[in-house]
């Protein structure tokens, strides 16, 4: 191919790559591969991705992504709104759900604390935490954020910002490997982790 024709492949692959855990080689196999398949499923694809942003939104209340605003879990009368599982990204709630051992709510902050990666606490949902904290009466925080250097990081800058609401503020405590992530643990494994959650 000459350099005209590699142009919106070029682009195609700087798309890709800016995608999460989509390196540079995988991005120009993902783009090749998206080259070789049909217009129709090129354009279900596309259409996919656009009805993914017409129709999905964040929940006003816990951030997670939802079709409905508020989503189920908030909306949901059976749900214990006294206590608040606080997680990184919305597929880690889908994780707790899993272990059908939580029946609380939930606030997504979208990330991580992480200087090296320029995130920092105002990049996060950690203000509309303290709103709700403000709103509702709630008895327990749970820092569910992932068992590694910047989830550590961000559950005790949470936990600081927490402590003049004399709630308790608790962590999953057995069974998370440290390093690890939330969405990738086990049912049972996580599900023991909520049930031993500890005070911090």
């Amino acid at each position: 191919m000459n350099s005209t024709n590699n142009g919106p492949i070029e682009r195609l692959v700087s798309e890709l790559h800016k995608l999460p855990g989509i390196g540079p080689k995988t991005a120009q196999r993902l783009a090749y591969y998206l080259v070789r398949i049909s217009k129709d499923d090129a354009s279900q694809l596309a259409d996919a991705i656009h009805t993914v942003k017409e129709k999905i939104d964040f929940c006003s209340e816990c951030f997670d992504i939802t079709e409905n605003n508020p989503c189920s879990i908030c909306a949901s009368d059976n749900r214990d709104k006294t206590r608040i599982c606080v997680v990184e990204e919305p597929l880690d709630i889908r994780a707790v759900e899993k272990t059908r051992s939580y029946i609380g709510t939930y606030h997504v902050l979208h990330g991580a604390i992480s200087p090296m990666n320029d995130v920092g606490p105002d990049d996060l949902r950690i203000d509309a935490l303290l709103k709700r904290m403000k709103l509702l009466e709630v008895e327990e925080i749970i820092i569910a954020t992932n068992p590694n250097v910047e989830g550590e990081a961000t559950a005790l800058y949470i936990q600081r910002l927490l402590e003049p609401f004399k709630v308790k503020i608790t962590r999953p405590a057995r069974g998370l490997p440290v390093g690890g992530d939330l969405e990738y643990a086990d049912e049972i494994t996580l599900s023991r982790a909520m049930e031993g959650r500890q005070a911090f």
